[in-house]
């Protein structure tokens, strides 16, 4: 008979699970077997048949029918080490995980989670090994190295001076005050999306890329959104908050701003206004361009209502200069148009960003909140043709 052996030592690389003699008896089958004997054993059923009565009759003499004892034998079963097998994978494997970095209290880069390799197990090979030490063992303790396919991390501990993280080179800020809670929740879930992200030299991020799905299912709550001339509750509002932080960071660090629009209407929490960014998947999205020498590490911070990220890297010494927002126009039904300026220029002067961000906000009647919408007979003039359809198509 087999024999189980006292433990079993699985690891697969860095990742280890023991297993009793107990937690093994459960891989084995009882199988019985027929074992013919040189002398008649008084134990043995005389009568005793393995198959169908009528075969023992017809096939097997007396004289072997008398001799034939039961024999009792453990065997490991396949199917069972399969399913652990199975089990056992979803315990090892793991994606790789990038290196993230922090800030000191000095401002220097640190390494604030180190990175982790990534694993998978090949299960068929594990079964295999596991299936050929336990029919091979003598019941002491035994070790198996299981198989599994190593991916390395893109970014490690290891890369901080080859990335050129270094110092600061510039940050947004915005506050979110009497913002319901749940918008505050909605918030502080997008920024897990946007923490430590490593933008390389010449890279354009995008906003909506790194965002991910939004919706119950993905951790985030119903909100007031602008969407189809309404201000109505969505998954995810107040990710625009997040957006329109980003925005700031990256103009006041002198980046190339490729995709950016304003918002239907002025929102309180976006003041100043004229430097929000609004967003919404697939379209429309914030991006920009890392136009610097080095890498760009994204950090955000929220300090009670206050929401702050930091761009850091390796400054090149250019100079960032702001002018704005300026209201140019402001309508009695709190209609707006504004105006900011981001001016960048080299160390020696030489400008090469000039870029001026207009803004139309529209009032905000036309996007009345739940229990205020107006019933229209008529396109308001400054609708297009698309939107009024849009509009009589959610009306009766």
């Amino acid at each position: 008979a087999q024999t189980i052996p006292e433990k079993l030592e699985l690891s697969a690389p860095d990742y280890t699970e023991t297993l009793s003699s107990q937690d093994l008896s459960s891989w084995f089958h009882l199988e019985t077997r027929l074992v013919p004997q040189d002398t008649r054993s008084e134990a043995t059923d005389t009568l005793y048949c393995p198959t169908q009565a009528t075969y023992c009759d017809f096939s097997l003499s007396r004289y072997t029918r008398n001799r034939l004892a039961v024999v009792f034998e453990s065997e490991p079963d396949q199917e069972r080490i399969t399913n652990f097998v199975t089990l056992l994978a979803s315990r090892v494997n793991q994606e790789p995980m990038n290196a993230l970095f922090g800030v000191s209290d000095t401002g220097s880069i640190i390494v604030e989670t180190p990175e982790k390799v990534g694993r998978k197990l090949k299960e068929v090979d594990s079964v295999d090994l596991i299936l050929r030490a336990l029919t091979t063992t003598d019941g002491n303790s035994v070790k198996i190295s299981l198989p599994t396919e190593i991916t390395k991390p893109k970014i490690s501990g290891d890369d901080r001076e080859r990335l050129g993280l270094k110092e600061l080179i510039g940050e947004g800020k915005s506050n979110f005050k009497g913002s319901p809670k749940n918008r505050v929740f909605n918030i502080k879930r997008a920024l897990e999306q946007y923490e430590n992200i490593l933008i390389a030299p010449g890279e354009e991020f995008s906003f909506v890329d790194y965002l991910g799905e939004v919706d119950g299912e993905h951790g985030y709550l119903p909100e007031l959104v602008i969407k189809y001339n309404k201000t109505e509750p969505e998954f995810g509002g107040g990710i625009c908050q997040v957006s329109s932080t980003v925005f700031r960071a990256a103009i006041y660090s002198g980046l190339k701003i490729t995709e950016r629009r304003n918002h239907a209407y002025a929102v309180q929490y976006y003041k100043p206004i004229g430097m929000d960014a609004t967003i919404y998947i697939p379209k429309p999205d914030l991006k920009f361009t890392n136009n610097t020498p080095g890498y760009i590490l994204m950090q955000s911070k929220v300090d009670g209502f206050d929401l702050t990220f930091r761009f850091f890297g390796t400054k090149d010494g250019r100079s960032v200069k702001v002018d704005g927002p300026h209201v140019l126009e402001r309508g009695g039904d709190g209609s707006m148009k504004t105006v900011f300026t981001q001016e960048v220029n080299t160390i020696d002067g030489q400008n090469f960003i000039r870029d001026s961000f207009y803004s139309n906000y529209k009032s905000p009647s036309l996007f009345p909140h739940p229990g205020e919408e107006p019933n229209l007979t008529t396109k308001p003039k400054d609708w297009s043709e698309k939107q009024w359809k849009d509009y009589k198509a959610i009306r009766p």
